[in-house]
């Protein structure tokens, strides 16, 4: 069965790519865009409730547009849902990413001066210059110190994953402003460079086998449940974004599964590592 989340089709109109596929009314090679507001939700229909969310930045490729709505496959993971149309902006190179939790845009290289949006950690901009202070870019003045050039990726997940600390638990979300489980995993490895789908059960399906029984946990190690996953901070700790808390926390290992296992509300499948190319990423 096809999933309908990776697959670039409207109901209407196609990707070319599906040719053959899918019985469409047409098929186009789809345009380039880019996510031109902090965060929109990606619907599985026009204003339906969300799948997902995607931020400041993101690259998609329009295929289908309809009463203010335009279907859209999210190039960071293939992800395709319908977003408001108002959400999308040109296309434009991104050169820097946004390496703290969130950060101001200013009207001026001044933080007196007034800000004009707010982006989360992530979020990929097209920096046109920078000085002592601050980098520009065709939205406004960014702290310089908040930006990182994207081919300089952070070297640990688990780091990452610590900056959202007390973000809201937002089923769907994509940023600091509300996050999800899968949201959180997938945003800290896409921090580090490594490529990871957007829910829990496609994660799962990603990242090999689970690990033998027993194995104590290492440090970005995750753990999948049905509907949920965490991450390793070290052999026992993790972090996640909950329900329980409705936050982004930490919890000891050995009380979170028999916490979730006492309250019926998923399955453990067991521990996965992603595979981390870098030595650099710290294991403790």
């Amino acid at each position: 069965m096809t999933d309908r989340r990776l697959t670039p089709f409207s109901g209407r109109i196609a990707l070319d790519t599906l040719r053959g596929s899918v019985a469409a009314e047409a098929f186009v090679p789809g345009t380039p865009a880019r996510i031109g507001i902090p965060v929109t939700d990606l619907c599985p229909a026009p204003g339906a409730l969300r799948d997902r969310q995607l931020i400041f930045g993101a690259e998609v490729t329009r295929i289908d547009s309809r009463d203010g709505w335009s279907f859209v496959q999210a190039m960071v993971d293939g992800y395709c849902g319908w977003v408001s149309e108002g959400a999308l902006s040109a296309p434009a190179p991104a050169t820097h990413v946004i390496s703290v939790p969130a950060t101001h845009v200013y009207r001026e290289a001044s933080i007196k001066r007034g800000e004009v949006a707010r982006l989360s950690l992530g979020a990929r901009l097209s920096v046109l210059e920078t000085d002592a202070k601050f980098a520009r870019t065709a939205e406004g003045w960014i702290p310089r110190q908040h930006v990182r050039p994207l081919d300089r990726p952070a070297i640990d997940p688990a780091s990452v994953a610590e900056l959202l600390l007390g973000t809201p638990y937002l089923w769907g979300g994509n940023s600091r402003d509300g996050i999800d489980c899968s949201g959180l995993v997938q945003l800290a490895l896409r921090m580090c460079a490594i490529p990871a789908p957007g829910d829990t059960d496609l994660q799962r399906e990603a990242f090999g086998d689970f690990l033998p029984e027993g194995t104590e946990p290492r440090r970005g190690d995750l753990f999948f449940w049905d509907g949920h996953v965490a991450m390793a901070c070290n052999a026992r700790t993790l972090i996640h974004a909950n329900g329980h808390t409705m936050s982004t926390a930490y919890e000891d290992i050995r009380a979170c599964l028999t916490r979730i296992a006492a309250s019926g509300e998923g399955r453990f499948h067991g521990i996965k590592r992603p595979s981390f190319d870098s030595p650099q990423i710290s294991r403790g």
